[in-house]
C-alpha cells in the first residue's frame, strides 16, 4: 500500500479546535462492513449496537502536561521543550524534543518558570531530539509536581491556538489512570460517566489496557512504500485480568470493540496462535495498514483522522480501504468534525 493512497482534501473549518459542551453528544458515523451501509447517528446511540456479553476495551493511559516553555541561559532566547519519556528517575533524565533545535546544543542550560527548574542538555538523539538532565535537589514527587505545574496540556499544534483551561479536562478520558501519554486516546474522549453506566447496565464488560501513546502517531510518514515506515515504540501493559475479560467475549462469540487505534494496536501486539489476547509488559511499534488480518476486535470506535495519518491507515485496514475512503468523502460532505475534538466513527 502506498502513502499517496491516503490523500484527501480536508477543509480547515472541519478540524474541531474545541470540544463540544457534552462529551457524549458528538455525531457518530456508523459503518457496516458487511452491507456497506452508512448511518448518521449521535454518540449516545452507540448502545443500540451492543448487547450483553460484548466487551469494550479501553486505554486508561493518562496524558501529562508535556509541553514546557523556557529560556536558554545567557541569551534568554525563548525555547520549547516537549517531554517524551522519562529515562532515569533517580538522575532526572528525560528524552525530549526542543524547538528551535538549532539553538540548543550539548552543555546548554535551560531555565523554566522563574528559574525554579533548570535542565542541562547532555546529548543529541535526533535532529530535534535531546536528552536533558533536570537539576532539581528536592524529592522526586516535588520534582514531578513542578513539571506538572510548569507544563501545559500537549494539544496537537495543528489546532493553532493557545492552550486553555478546558483542555486540562477535555484532552483526557474520564477513565484515565496511569500517567505516561503525550497524546490522548481520542476515541475515548466521547465517553461520559452516564454512557459507561448505561453500557454496564446493558451487560457490556470493560477491559482496561494501558498504552502510553506517543508523538509517533503524528510523525509525518516520509516513505511512499508503507512497508518501509517504522513506528516509534510505545510502552504497553495488558494484565491477565484484562486479557481474560477480552478472551471470554471471544469464546462466547460476542463483540470485541476496540475503543481507538491505540487499543487496536495494543491487542494486535499481543495475540496467541488461537486468536486470543495474552498479557503483555513491554514496548510495541506495531504499524497497521491495509492489507492486515485482524485477530481480536470485530468492532472499532475511532475519530475522523487527518490525511496521510497512521490512524487513518489503521481504520482503512479494519474497515476496508475503499469503504473507509468513501466514508470520509461522505463525512466531509456532511460536515462532520475531524481530529482531536471531532466526531466519532463506529466500524462494525
Amino acid at each position: 500500500m502506498k502513502l499517496s493512497k491516503f490523500k484527501f482534501n480536508l477543509p480547515d473549518e472541519l478540524i474541531a479546535n474545541y470540544p463540544i459542551e457534552n462529551r457524549d453528544e458528538s455525531r457518530l458515523m456508523v459503518l457496516h462492513r458487511d452491507t456497506k451501509k452508512i448511518e448518521h447517528r449521535n454518540f449516545k446511540d452507540i448502545l443500540e449496537y451492543f448487547s450483553d456479553g460484548d466487551v469494550f476495551t479501553l486505554n486508561n493511559t493518562k496524558v501529562f502536561p508535556a509541553r514546557l516553555h523556557g529560556e536558554k541561559e545567557k541569551t534568554g532566547a525563548k525555547i520549547e521543550v516537549f517531554l517524551l519519556r522519562e529515562l532515569n528517575r533517580e538522575s532526572r533524565l528525560w528524552d525530549v524534543l526542543v524547538d528551535p533545535a538549532r539553538k540548543i546544543r550539548i552543555g546548554n542550560k535551560l531555565y523554566f518558570g522563574n528559574d525554579e527548574l533548570v535542565a542541562e542538555v547532555i546529548d543529541n538523539t535526533t535532529s530535534r531530539g535531546r536528552t536533558l538532565r533536570f537539576l532539581f535537589d528536592g524529592p522526586y514527587e516535588e520534582f514531578k509536581n513542578t513539571l506538572k505545574r510548569l507544563g501545559e496540556t500537549p494539544l496537537p499544534k495543528v489546532h493553532e491556538r493557545p492552550i486553555e483551561p478546558i483542555d486540562d479536562e477535555r484532552y483526557q478520558t474520564i477513565y484515565a489512570k496511569y500517567e505516561g501519554a503525550v497524546v490522548a486516546p481520542t476515541a475515548g474522549l466521547h465517553f461520559s460517566r452516564e454512557i459507561l453506566k448505561r453500557l454496564e447496565l446493558q451487560g457490556i464488560n470493560f477491559s482496561e489496557i494501558t498504552l502510553h501513546a506517543g508523538l509517533g502517531n503524528f510523525r509525518a510518514i516520509e516513505v511512499e512504500d508503507l512497508t518501509k515506515h517504522k513506528m516509534d515504540s510505545e510502552e504497553l501493559f495488558i494484565s491477565q485480568e484484562a486479557a481474560d475479560i477480552i478472551n471470554k467475549s471471544i469464546d462466547g462469540k460476542h463483540r470485541v470493540c476496540a475503543v481507538g487505534t491505540t487499543v487496536m494496536k495494543a491487542m494486535e501486539s499481543s495475540t496467541s496462535i488461537s486468536g486470543h489476547v495474552k498479557p503483555f509488559d513491554g514496548w510495541t511499534n506495531r504499524f497497521i495498514f491495509p492489507q492486515y488480518d485482524f485477530k481480536i476486535a470485530n468492532a472499532m470506535i475511532t475519530n475522523l483522522h487527518l490525511p496521510y495519518s497512521s490512524m487513518l491507515m489503521m481504520a482503512a485496514a479494519f474497515g476496508g480501504y475503499d469503504f473507509i475512503m468513501d466514508a470520509y468523502k461522505v463525512a466531509i460532505k456532511e460536515k462532520y468534525s475531524f481530529f482531536t475534538y471531532g466526531d466519532a466513527m463506529l466500524i462494525l
